[in-house]
């Protein structure tokens, strides 16, 4: 039976090579490093200096186990409840604020949309003395409201913006169609702009958990009791001034990627739908 493929000419064959390579290459350089600590938390610290490449001798899970039980799964749950509150609360909070400002037009549209995206060209660092200040002043420093507030109002702008730019793809003869059937404006949010917002949204999302995470100066300034900590503090506390248990170290870094992993397996299809959206429209 003849094939009915077509022909590949002798470039186009050489340069699918490359492509494919360098996709391999690219892969390798991404999954090297994470599966390099993962491993190297099955080390000893003394097998970790002396031999940083090889597999270990013996496969234990003595420094997961221990990382675990010294403190970490204190700071590692203080994480997932921050990262998911801030992260639901940004979405919920930019959604509301880039549908007025995608859908319809009043007088201070222009103002207000400058306004939140003003956000974008403050740097965390500038504004730690006054946040500090206003976080004492509402006696909410030293609780996981204060730093969800901070950390939500540190990464609305940005993903407002995402969804403001997603808003304005669709076509306003849904909303006119909606109108006719008797919608009201929040019916037409919730029920009509929400579904097919998911995946802006989980885009959104995944890089606002990315973002609080992986922060550790906020945990580190705005929170005093090491009951409230983070993650990232936590990894931080596993070097002592006496010596560093390099393997639990390591153990605890690749404990801490899990999440993050498993959030971005979980919404890569709409992340990458996100990410693209409007990039062939007109």
């Amino acid at each position: 039976m003849k094939s009915s493929g077509i022909k590949l000419t002798a470039g186009q064959i050489v340069l699918r090579f490359l492509v494919i390579l360098l996709f391999v290459v690219m892969l390798v350089g991404a999954l090297y490093p994470m599966l390099w600590v993962a491993v190297s938390g099955f080390k000893s610290t003394t097998e970790l200096l002396i031999s940083p490449f090889k597999l270990p001798a013996e496969w234990s899970l003595k420094n997961y186990l221990g990382v675990w039980k010294i403190g970490i799964s204190r700071f590692f749950l203080n994480s997932v409840f921050i990262t998911v509150a801030s992260s639901l609360l940004v979405a919920a909070v930019s959604a509301l604020a880039a549908f007025p400002l995608s859908r319809y037009r009043f007088r201070s549209r222009r103002f207000w949309f400058l306004f939140l995206l003003c956000g974008l060209m403050l740097a965390p660092q500038v504004s730690l003395i006054s946040n500090y200040k206003i976080l004492q002043a509402l006696h909410l420093y030293d609780s996981y409201l204060g730093l969800i507030l901070v950390y939500t109002a540190f990464r609305v702008p940005y993903t407002m913006f995402l969804m403001w730019s997603y808003f304005m793809t669709v076509p306003k003869d849904i909303e006119e169609a909606a109108c006719i059937d008797g919608c009201t404006s929040f019916m037409i949010f919730w029920r009509i702009l929400v579904p097919i917002s998911k995946p802006i949204m989980a885009t959104g999302i995944l890089l606002t958990a990315r973002y609080v995470w992986n922060d550790f100066l906020f945990s580190l300034i705005y929170t005093e009791s090491a009951a409230l900590k983070t993650i990232p503090y936590g990894l931080n506390s596993l070097k002592g001034e006496s010596g560093t248990d390099w393997g639990q170290l390591m153990a605890g870094m690749a404990i801490s990627s899990i999440p993050i992993i498993i959030l971005f397996i979980c919404t890569q299809k709409y992340f990458v739908r996100g990410l693209t959206v409007g990039a062939v429209k007109g």
